[in-house]
This record gives C-alpha cells, structure tokens and sequence, in this order.
C-alpha cells in the first residue's frame, strides 16, 4: 500500500512516484497521522477547488496552519471565503490586471538586460539570485506601493520563511521570525503612509478598503501586504529555473523558442505545469463529502496535490514528456476558483522578458548542474541556486 506523509524524506526528495501510486490506487489518501486527506488527482483538485459548500480557507491553506499548526491563522486574502474574499479581492484585481502590469515590462526588460551584461564578462549566471530574484522582488514592491529600494531585504525574508531545517517538519523557528520581522517592517511603513499617504497602490487601497463594514486595521494589512509579498517574489524565480532546466535538457524546443518568441508563452505554460514549486494548498472540510468512496468528515484538513494533478494521465497525454507545444486546455499551477493566483498576469510578464533576455544574450547556455542547489522541502519546492554558463 502506498505510503504519503508531506514531510517524510522520499516526498520531499522526490514525490512524483509516490504521486503516481496516490492517483492510480488511493486518490483520495487519508494520513493517519495529521488526521488529513490528500488528492491527487487532477479533476477532483479542479472541482474542490472551486467548491466552498464543503471547504473552507478560513482555517488555513498551509501545512504550517492545518498540520504542525506553528503559524497562527491570520487575516490574509488567501485565508479567507467569499463573500468577504470577492470583496477585498476585487478592490486589489485592477493592479494586478494585464493593463496595468504592462507598464513594468521596460523596466523588467532593463533590469533583466543589466544582469546578463554584468554576468557577460564571468561567463555564467545564477538564474535565481543573480537574475529573476531581483526582478520579481522588485515587480512585487512596485505593484503593491512598497519602497523598491527594500527589496533586497524583503526577499532575504521570504526566503527564510521558507526555509527548512533537517529534522524539523516544516516551519522553522527562524522562519516564523522572519515572518514576525516581515510583520513589524509592514506595520511601521503602514503607520507613515496613514501619515502621510503615498502613491495609488494596493497599499492605499488596503488602508480605505472596507471588509464586512469595517476598515482593516494594521494587523490585517500587514497580513495582507506579506501574502503579496511572498507570492509575488519567491514563487517566479523557482518556476523560472525549472523552466531554463528543462529547456537546457531540451535543445531542440529551445532553439524552436529562440527562433520564434511567440512559443516563450507556451514554453512558460508548459513549464509550469511540468515543474510547478508548491506541492500543496490546504482547505478544512465544513460539510461532510465524499471523493472515491471515502467519506471526509468536518473539521478535517485536506491537501490538493497540485503537481500530481498536474502529471495526470486521465487529464493529459503523456503527462512526463515536456513539450512546449502541448498547449493544455487547463492547468493547476495558478489555482482555480476564487482563490486562483491573483498574480498571474505578473508571472506570465516577468516570464515573457526574462526568458527572452536570456535566449537572446545566450542561446546555447549549458546547465551547470554542479553548482546547482536544490531545496528539500515539504511545501515549496524547487532550488536555491541555478547556474548557468554562457
């Protein structure tokens, strides 16, 4: 019988053939030990995505919040049900709307550009924290009204949230205090702009937003403004590397992508699918429900395994073979339902430059596997370091 526990070493190393035996013989798993159900597959990730009759996200969507229960629930938009979720959802959609994002691209472009010219001379790139790190940090600080010129140090924080230590499961204490010190720097830079306001952003829409009849107080936006942060600067750069990765295993399709751009989009989508970081989000079950003859019962935590629905036979063909001209119909790796990525127009942006920067700088780059550094982790997986020489 197949085993699956998020943090046991073999899922964390490698969890794609255990998420195969989940789809084929326990798609719907109970794991006894966190007392908590995992699916597997990609249909039923789909529709229980989008069913808020039987979940809820009101209890937390990390393993952190369900399972080792380390992280406090608190007020974020991604912990939250309509119809308070659509609300505060649709007062931040403008800023992140293709419009709107479209602005960013010349500065993506220059600071993608700058990067590679400042790598030229060594003759080799870390894709992550030489190049699409930067870039999304930045991104991130710009559309939602932070200083640019904190990025840096927002980043190193968002990476210690999620980092891991050997022999702990999941979160670390380092991790909860860097989401601590994350906490107090957005509680100081919302006390200024309550001062003195600043310029029109999810920012200063979250300090006039109104939830339920009543004005978030600095607890919320600052829970607010962390979910933004780390969503929109640690994800990219881990996608994006899985993406050069496979592109380097695969010349043929990235000499296709350099000869005509208009594939980087495809490429992007396919990308995403094949290597996607985060390997789960929680619900809670409210109202009992039932997935291949087992019976979920309230209170109960569940986990959508979205890279395994993401590799499923019954929804793709060939789902292990990588190529850009799959052209899927859907996809789990942004979501679906209400708590879909609100970020996805930015990713899809970042992603459009930087892989052009990259295969125009350098069009045969090689993979320096040696140097490449890879994260063992429950949640989000993906590297730490992704070198590249040209």
């Amino acid at each position: 019988m197949v085993e699956y526990d998020p943090f046991s070493e073999e899922v964390m190393r490698d969890p794609g053939p255990i998420y195969k035996r989940m789809r084929d013989e326990a798609p719907a798993y109970y794991c006894e030990k966190w007392d908590c159900w995992a699916l597997s597959r990609f249909e039923d990730i789909w529709k229980a995505s989008a069913d808020t009759k039987h979940f809820t996200a009101t209890r937390g969507t990390t393993s952190a919040h369900l399972l080792t229960k380390v992280q406090p629930v608190t007020p974020m938009l991604n912990l939250m049900d309509p119809p308070e979720h659509s609300k505060l959802r649709s007062s931040m959609r403008a800023y992140f709307a293709a419009p709107e994002v479209a602005p960013l691209e010349p500065k993506i472009r220059e600071m993608a550009r700058q990067s590679l010219a400042e790598a030229r001379d060594a003759g080799r790139i870390d894709v992550i924290g030489d190049y699409s790190a930067p870039i999304a940090v930045t991104v991130a600080c710009t559309v939602n009204g932070l200083p640019v010129e904190d990025g840096p140090y927002l980043n190193d924080l968002v990476w210690r949230f999620f980092a891991r230590q050997e022999g702990v499961e999941g979160m670390t204490e380092d991790g909860l205090a860097a989401f601590g010190e994350m906490d107090a720097y957005f509680r100081k830079l919302i006390a200024e702009r309550r001062k003195s306001p600043g310029p029109d952003s999810v920012l200063q829409t979250l300090l006039s937003c109104e939830v339920a009849g009543e004005k978030l107080d600095d607890a919320a936006i600052s829970s607010h403004l962390a979910m933004l942060i780390i969503g929109g600067s640690e994800t990219f750069p881990k996608t994006f590397a899985d993406i050069v990765r496979r592109l380097g295993e695969h010349p043929e399709q990235r000499a296709e992508c350099v000869a005509d751009e208009s594939l980087l989009p495809d490429a992007f989508t396919e990308g995403l699918r094949y290597d996607m970081p985060t390997q789960f989000l929680c619900r809670s079950v409210t109202k009992e429900v039932e997935f291949h003859g087992k019976t979920l019962t309230p209170g109960q935590p569940i986990l959508f395994l979205y890279p395994s629905g993401n590799h499923d036979e019954r929804e793709f063909d060939d789902p292990e073979r990588f190529d850009i001209h799959r052209k899927p119909a859907r996809i789990l790796s942004f979501g679906y339902g209400a708590h879909s990525c609100i970020g996805i127009n930015v990713a899809r942006l970042e992603a459009k430059v930087c892989l052009e920067e990259l295969l125009r700088a350098a069009p045969e780059y090689a993979l320096d596997l040696p140097g490449v550094e890879r994260l063992v982790t429950d949640f989000v997986q993906g590297y730490a370091k992704f070198p590249v020489t040209f």
